[in-house]
């Protein structure tokens, strides 16, 4: 026997339609490309959305076509957000950090028909405009008096567009199943797959995600993603944050310690989302100037482990609470977090920073598990290491265009990470399995060497990576960046190492460097680091 409900599809649309009728006044603050902040609210972004989705019609835009942006977090590209998913096309956010042939690559794959760019990066389209015949026009996201000189063609202003536009736009009432957004991978191993998403998800995702449950959004909340919203949505906070009728800050490109501190500061953010290295360079900031962030409470971390170091740091010296989380573009993303319970937030310190440096536990409607080599399921004792899969209503089926099949096991995403759950169902990503060491026939965590690295005061960011070894096959080799002022020597690293650490995972190397390379969401890129020293233990052998 079946139920009578009515079977009404869950659509982007609606999320921000709700906010427009019960949050009217509530504001969304953007920091512009030329730095000044630009304030409306959600009624304004409705309406607006509305515009953009009349001017779609007018360009000729099908329902089902993918329509790219390339922006930064602002007012703009919130209201492409709305506008392009509820009018029936595909929202594609391009990664403003891609290569040249990754860029020409994920916009032919996608078959993108229209791109909607920020001024700064209209170089990057020019690049390769050539090499993109699909694309019939390009919509510059600025005032008319702010056009710039391009090469590009077609182009249009994206005010000029929407000024000739009703504020009245009938949306449709589109499947739940329609695509909704397309994100790419990173692409650090071969090209980058697509990850299509589709309304019910994407609303799905926004209502558990933005609940107590993960994010605990209300209309006393000032929330900021930091985190770009070219890369996975911003962590969907764009969704969410509506859907409670929190406050949104928008950081625009200015993602430095004094933009960020002045903004929490100036719009006494409660909340803020960024992967580790933002952290890092905010604290370094604050260090160095005295500055202060007293509003805000937490800040959510993914995209690379949480440093240990770093959430004792943040609680001690900012009374903040550091969230670890774990999410992926294939889950739309987010899907484990340490949210502070009563239970966590009773433990002592040292406990609750052990805790809070995992990626949590999956909230509802997230199933993960770890298997073994024979692909059976591995104890969760906090010990035991497997590869981490995932599967829930918001979790990739298959990639766009069928690709990437091999990621796929009986119903379960392989997420390729190894990790490990305790018995409390905190999972902690022990690294990925690319990056592992393996040393004579053992693994070695590179994750957890590089936080080790980081309670020595004098470190800034290490980062460890496997050199070919003759006789271990591989070893590891750690690479570090220094603070400023602060006093170093590899003895005294060493001796903090060996606290923390078993002996045979000791580094047979430190080198320090002036900087270590980052993809454009922060996280190390350890493909090129493991080529440039692959051969480092073996060359200085005698």
């Amino acid at each position: 026997m079946k139920g009578r409900m009515m079977q009404v599809p869950l659509l982007t649309s609606d999320i921000l339609k709700n906010a427009m009728q019960r949050y009217p006044d509530q504001q969304v603050v953007s920091r512009t490309n030329e730095g000044s902040i630009h304030r409306y609210t959600y009624a304004d972004a409705y309406r607006r959305s509305c515009q953009l989705a009349n001017a779609l019609a007018r360009l000729g835009v099908e329902r089902g076509e993918r329509v790219a942006t390339l922006a930064w977090n602002n007012f703009r590209h919130l209201e492409l957000y709305y506008g392009i998913s509820g009018y029936g096309a595909v929202v594609h956010t391009l990664n403003a950090r891609l290569f040249a042939e990754q860029l020409q690559y994920i916009i032919n794959h996608a078959e993108d028909r229209l791109i909607f760019v920020d001024a700064p990066f209209l170089p990057m389209l020019e690049e390769v405009r050539e090499q993109i015949p699909g694309v019939r026009g390009f919509i510059v996201n600025c005032d008319p008096e702010q056009m710039p000189e391009t090469t590009l063609a077609p182009l249009y202003c994206y005010e000029t567009l929407l000024a000739a536009e009703s504020v009245v736009f009938d949306w449709p009432r589109l499947q739940a199943t329609d695509a909704s957004g397309l994100c790419y991978t990173s692409g650090t191993t071969g090209n980058p797959k697509g990850v299509l998403y589709d309304h019910h998800s994407s609303v799905l995702h926004a209502m558990m995600s933005g609940s107590s449950q993960y994010l605990d959004f209300s209309e006393r909340s000032s929330v900021m993603p930091v985190v770009p919203m070219y890369h996975v949505c911003a962590w969907g906070v764009p969704f969410s944050a509506p859907l409670y009728g929190a406050k949104l800050v928008l950081p625009g490109p200015s993602m430095d310690g004094v933009s960020l501190q002045a903004l929490i500061e100036q719009e006494a953010v409660d909340k803020a989302y960024a992967v580790p290295t933002v952290w890092l360079g905010l604290h370094n900031y604050l260090e160095a100037s005295g500055k202060r962030i007293d509003s805000l409470k937490l800040v959510g971390v993914g995209g690379a482990a949480s440093p240990r170091a770093l959430v004792k740091l943040y609680a001690e010296r900012y009374n903040v609470y550091w969230m670890g989380i774990w999410g992926m573009t294939e889950t739309s993303p987010l899907a484990t977090a340490a949210i502070p319970t009563p239970a966590l937030e009773a433990m002592e310190a040292e406990a609750r920073y052990d805790l809070q440096a995992t990626a949590g536990r999956a909230m509802f409607g997230v199933e993960i598990e770890i298997f073994d080599a024979n692909g059976e399921p591995a104890p969760h004792d906090g010990e035991s290491r497997g590869n981490l899969r995932v599967r829930g209503p918001w979790v990739l089926a298959s990639y766009f265009k069928g690709e990437g099949s091999g990621s796929f096991v009986d119903g379960w995403f392989d997420t390729g990470d190894v990790a490990v759950i305790n018995p409390d169902g905190y999972l902690k990503i022990v690294d990925r399995s690319k990056d592992v060491i393996k040393s004579g026939g053992e693994w070695i965590s590179s994750v957890d060497l590089e936080n080790a690295a980081l309670n020595y005061d004098a470190v800034n960011e290490a980062c460890v990576i496997g050199a070919r070894h003759e006789k271990w096959d591989e070893r590891p080799i750690m690479l570090v960046t220094l603070k400023p002022g602060k006093h170093y020597d590899e003895a005294g690293l060493r001796a903090e190492l060996e606290q923390r650490v078993a002996k045979w995972w000791m580094p047979d190397a430190i080198i320090v460097v002036d900087e270590l390379p980052h993809t454009g969401t922060g996280k190390l890129r350890k493909v090129e680091l493991r080529q440039d020293y692959a051969g480092f233990l073996i060359n200085r052998q005698p």
